[in-house]
């Protein structure tokens, strides 16, 4: 547990903001190396306009299986420079307060590393393991989005980037969709010709008054989260501009829910003699993971043979497997010891990682399919 502790604090110590992970790339490469595993990094970084691309590893097995995919993201959320894990009496782990501690997700990593070296230690037979530490998994998954997937052999996976506690895991997650919208009026001078104009904030503002923000119905959010237009106080703005987002573990909600949204905007608009323009993208493409799928199955059984409680439920979050699940390989979201994530809250418990390293042991030196 010590240097399972002096792992952690020396991986978040290394900032990793998305798209400048490089550093901790090539510390983390470096890592994998002296444990006897083959790493490879793609050039996924010329495509995602980062500083290093995705990070390959394999370690091969004596266990004659299919191999099994672990992975975890390389970088962190903001603020990230100048992270520092300080351990606390209570037995938590923190940063200073003053940026993100960085377990989203070098807790997965450090446990993906613990588990790989008592392996090394122990000589346990266990299956080939493939590995992949993704880079810009916080902009939406766009580092696993150009990975290498022929690369890749498994076809389960276990990516460890979820909150809760260990033996929680999520088996599927959303489409989560962005929109932009412009509502185009006319300038006109407010004080001497305002009739002359088309306010296109006022226009903008029936339509988001019509939209049904929060949760319009059971299992699909659509928010507006930013407005912006205008040019000075005494002109009729002639241009706003909307963005927002739709999710939903349905994708075909989620595209009819844009749809609306779309619709109410281009009718409040036209009514006030404005117009307008839309569009949007699909970030991440929702997936579900069978309930009875031998990768599920086996973490219940990890589960059960380490006296751990398994929780396997959807979420609302995004992740690397959603990626994962469109090119072929079924997988769990595997919680990791991160809680508070996304904030200068964020912390974990060093007993938790100790955990989850025994629960990654479990499901790689397991001798069934």
């Amino acid at each position: 547990m010590d240097r399972l502790w002096e792992s952690f604090a020396a991986l978040t110590a290394i900032d990793s903001p998305s798209l400048a992970e490089r550093e901790f790339c090539d510390a983390l490469k470096a890592r994998l190396e002296a444990l006897g595993a083959e790493a490879y990094e793609d050039s996924a970084a010329a495509q995602i306009g980062g500083s290093s691309g995705n990070l390959y590893g394999f370690l091969p097995g004596d266990l004659p299986l299919p191999p099994i995919l672990l992975s975890a993201h390389m970088d962190t959320v903001e603020p990230g420079h100048g992270k520092r894990a300080i351990l606390r009496k209570d037995g938590t782990v923190t940063s200073n307060g003053d940026t993100v501690l960085g377990a989203d997700d070098v807790a997965g990593i450090a446990v993906i590393l613990e588990a790989l070296t008592r392996l090394r230690e122990s000589g346990e037979s266990h299956r080939p393991v493939e590995l992949l530490f993704p880079a810009a998994e916080e902009r939406y998954g766009l580092g696993s989005s150009f990975a290498e997937y022929g690369r890749i052999r498994a076809k389960q996976a276990y990516t460890l980037d979820l909150g809760g506690a260990i033996g929680e895991a999520a088996n599927a997650a959303p489409t989560i969709l962005s929109f932009e919208i412009a509502v185009r009026g006319k300038a006109a001078h407010a004080g001497f010709a305002p009739g002359d104009g088309i306010h296109a904030i006022a226009a903008a503002a029936s339509a988001i008054a019509c939209v049904p923000v929060g949760e319009p119905e059971p299992g699909v959010t659509v928010n507006v989260g930013k407005i912006s237009g205008g040019e000075a106080n005494n002109i009729v703005p002639a241009l706003c501009e909307i963005t927002g987002e739709i999710r939903s573990l349905s994708h075909d909600a989620v595209l009819a829910h844009w749809e609306n949204v779309r619709h109410i905007f281009t009718e409040e608009a036209e009514a006030a003699g404005a117009a307008v323009t839309a569009k949007h993208r699909c970030e991440i493409t929702a997936y579900e993971t069978p309930l009875d799928s031998p990768v599920v199955k086996r973490f219940e059984r990890a589960c059960g043979k380490l006296g751990i409680p398994s929780n396997i439920h959807a979420t609302l979050g995004g992740s690397d497997q959603n990626n994962f699940a469109r090119h072929g390989i079924q997988g769990l979201v595997v919680a990791c010891s991160m809680h508070d994530v996304h904030s200068t809250r964020e912390f974990c418990r060093p007993d938790e990682l100790e955990q989850c390293v025994k629960l990654v042991l479990a499901l790689i030196t397991e001798a069934s399919p």
